[in-house]
């Protein structure tokens, strides 16, 4: 079988890990700021190759920028990525404080912690249906035997559930953060 469905199934769990990260779950994450970027010196780059991020507080985070400049451009592209966080420059650092979550913005969380799982599940199961179309088509070139038929799509399948099972773990997790008081 020469189509990769580890390689696809593992590809999307790992988009799969970003997302959840750079969800907020009232504990500062400098994941949230991940897909912030900064120009540069005319290019676009990512926070952290420009500051040191760090979290001193629970509900806090630290972005020393090592050029001074870069502060007004840092804080103007966070607020421009829409975190949900203001943040607060006090001319050496920015500082980003993360409220307590309400138990509303927990529900709203949560549910969208879960269509973010069920968008990957539907990633997994097109992957599996794209790999099981490989095999039937193989099947009809004459290229592999029945009995290779029902072995691939009993490992296309095993694969799939277990990349599903690993999606609910994830999921489960993310919402057990979440939740915690």
């Amino acid at each position: 079988m020469g189509y990769p469905i580890n390689e696809k199934m593992q590809k999307t769990i790992s988009v799969l890990s970003e997302e959840l990260s750079s969800l907020r779950a009232g504990r500062a994450n400098p994941a949230i700021l991940n897909k912030v970027m900064v120009e540069y010196y005319g290019t676009p780059t990512p926070i952290g190759q420009i500051a040191n991020i760090s979290v001193p507080e629970a509900r806090m985070i630290l972005i020393q920028p090592w050029d001074v400049n870069m502060l007004k451009e840092i804080e103007k592209e966070i607020i421009k990525a829409d975190i949900g966080i203001m943040p607060n420059n006090d001319g050496k650092v920015i500082r980003l404080n993360f409220p307590e979550l309400t138990e509303e913005r927990r529900k709203e969380l949560v549910k969208n912690i879960k269509k973010i799982g069920e968008d990957s599940k539907v990633s997994i199961r097109t992957i599996r249906r794209d790999a099981m179309d490989e095999v039937k088509n193989q099947k009809k070139n004459n290229e592999i035997t029945e009995d290779e038929v029902k072995s691939s799509e009993d490992t296309i399948q095993k694969t799939t559930d277990k990349f599903i099972e690993e999606i609910d773990k994830m999921i489960a997790a993310k919402e057990k953060e979440v939740m915690q008081v």
